[in-house]
């Protein structure tokens, strides 16, 4: 079942038309959320993300758009997909309402959700051979809406068909600076001896919510040093380690880039303490 406007429809309801704005000029943000056993994880950090990001683009934002009401549409929906004591994917999408060309009619606008199992109730690290590379057909640019969940993800869709057609698991994004901004569907952080680095917001990166999270928590153990500074593509190949991150898997780490092999030792520390602030939301 898909919530749409707090209405649940059948999966294969055709609630959206050809004038949807979403579909027409990507005029849409989302929201990929993790939840266990009814728990919605890091919900304060999606939510305000999704509001700062709706207000960034101008949307008009309901006055009934408050935590208490998504949170209660999120377990309405989970409910009606028998999802309520399982771990779950939630994606919230919200796009501005029908009309207009590139200037809309109006800065209303609607949401659905929809909902599926994870295996997991837990971010378990994947010790599986994970080989990226570069995907250098289309850059990022470095601009405020770059680091937004918006449905502009063209260079993600084509990247992962580049992945897929060359074996690899996954691919970096360079912006236009030839910057390594992050991996097709997440932050990645690179670890030097005790030194970890991800790239700065104002490189192009999203701004993630676990990225988020891994910043908070390794500031807080002495033994590491975090660093927000933009990562070359020639500092991949001098790192000790490299890892993905998202909401969803938590810390993927990665195993291989062109002939450099990873370890897993850092990745493997912060599993653990991810959890466990997972839990204490």
């Amino acid at each position: 079942m898909i919530n749409h406007n707090g209405q649940l429809l059948p999966a294969s309801s055709d609630f959206l038309n050809h004038e949807n704005r979403g579909l027409r000029y990507g005029d849409s943000l989302f929201e990929t959320i993790r939840v266990v056993d009814g728990k919605i994880i890091f919900w304060e950090d999606h939510y305000l993300r999704l509001m700062a990001s709706m207000r960034i683009l101008r949307m008009a934002i309901p006055m009934n758009f408050t935590m208490e009401f998504l949170q209660n549409e999120i377990e309405k929906t989970l409910k009606a997909n028998a999802l309520e004591d399982k771990a779950a994917r939630v994606r919230i999408t919200v796009f501005r309402n029908n009309g207009g060309l590139y200037l809309p009619k109006t800065n209303a606008i609607s949401y659905c959700m929809e909902c599926s199992v994870l295996e997991s109730h837990f971010y378990i690290l994947n010790e599986e051979p994970y080989e990226i590379e570069l995907f250098k057909d289309f850059y990022v640019n470095h601009d405020l809406t770059s680091t937004l969940k918006t449905n502009n993800r063209i260079i993600n869709v084509v990247g992962s068909i580049y992945a897929q057609e060359n074996g690899y698991q996954n691919c970096l994004l360079l912006n236009t600076n030839k910057q390594v901004t992050e991996a097709l569907n997440g932050n990645i952080f690179m670890v030097n001896g005790t030194t970890v680095t991800t790239p700065p917001i104002k490189d192009g990166c999203l701004s993630g919510i676990i990225r988020k999270k891994l910043i908070g928590i390794l500031q807080k153990i002495d033994r590491y040093t975090l660093r927000e500074l933009s990562i070359s593509p020639f500092d991949l190949q001098k790192a000790d380690e490299l890892f993905m991150t998202n909401s969803i898997v938590g810390i993927v780490p990665i195993t291989k880039y062109r002939k450099k092999e990873y370890e897993n030792e850092v990745a493997s520390d912060l599993i653990g303490k991810l959890n466990a602030a997972a839990r204490l939301t």
